[in-house]
């Protein structure tokens, strides 16, 4: 085997070990929401349409000796409407947890990226990182998780729940206050 061609095998080697070490930062990056990727992250790359063909029968052409009249109007007389009364929904019983259910979702996780500061993500118990995210009211970062708010996903997909995702956020708080 000449030099040039031992270089190039070198190279080859490279990408390769290059190219699996970006696919297993991929992959942990995604055990972030859970690995719940759904397909409607993925942009459509269908390009055909689909048209309608419409028959369009022509009028008939009015002539000059024809006359439309439009009808007169006839006026209803109103009717009243019985006004029913909804009756008040039951109040949603909330879901109860175990006393350490935010540390139990903590550690399945919400640790991929907040033990490692992930994707930005405010390490655990760092109070200077959690800082500008505790100057927001702590509804703001329930609905934040469970609903995913710029790099943050959604933690509450599948089988977590957003009382489970709430719990661990106050889990997370109560270590950076």
């Amino acid at each position: 085997m000449t030099m040039q061609q031992n270089t190039i095998k070198k190279k080859s080697v490279a990408k390769l070990a290059l190219t699996s070490l970006s696919l297993s930062a991929i992959l942990a990056l995604s055990a972030c929401n859970g690995g719940d990727n759904t397909a409607a992250e993925e942009p459509a790359t269908t390009t055909e349409t689909e048209t309608e063909t419409v028959a369009v029968e022509p009028e008939a052409p009015v002539t000059e000796t024809e006359v439309v009249t439009p009808e007169p109007a006839v006026e209803a007389e109103p009717t009243e409407v019985p006004v029913v009364e909804a009756e008040p929904e039951a109040a949603a019983e909330p879901e109860v947890l175990a006393a350490d259910a935010g540390a139990q979702l903590y550690e399945k996780q919400c640790k991929v990226c907040h033990e490692n500061g992930l994707l930005d993500a405010p390490k655990f118990g760092d109070k200077e990182a959690w800082a500008p995210h505790l100057a927001k009211d702590i509804e703001t970062l329930h609905m934040h998780s469970a609903k995913g708010f710029n790099k943050m996903p959604a933690q509450a997909v599948g089988d977590v729940t957003e009382a489970q995702v709430h719990a661990a956020v106050d889990y997370m708080v109560a270590a950076a206050r």
